[in-house]
């Protein structure tokens, strides 16, 4: 199997993970943008800015299960 195919074959798998991660990651930082640092878990919002930007996926997931305080 060549390179070529491998993309190819790999590419209808990938594209809706990529999407969903930017979706993610963007809804993440907007809803995060938007709250006072007062409704935020630990009332530093740089963190929750490192923890969704460089923990792909699972971080922007941690943020809205664990990081807003309601």
């Amino acid at each position: 199997m060549s390179e070529t195919t491998t993309i190819r074959t790999l590419l209808p798998v990938l594209i809706p993970i990529v999407v969903i991660e930017l979706a993610l990651l963007a809804a993440a930082l907007a809803d995060l943008s938007r709250r006072p640092a007062e409704q935020v878990r630990g009332h530093n919002k740089w963190i929750w800015v490192a923890v969704i930007v460089l923990i792909n996926f699972i971080g922007p997931i941690v943020y809205f299960v664990a990081g807003r305080e309601e």
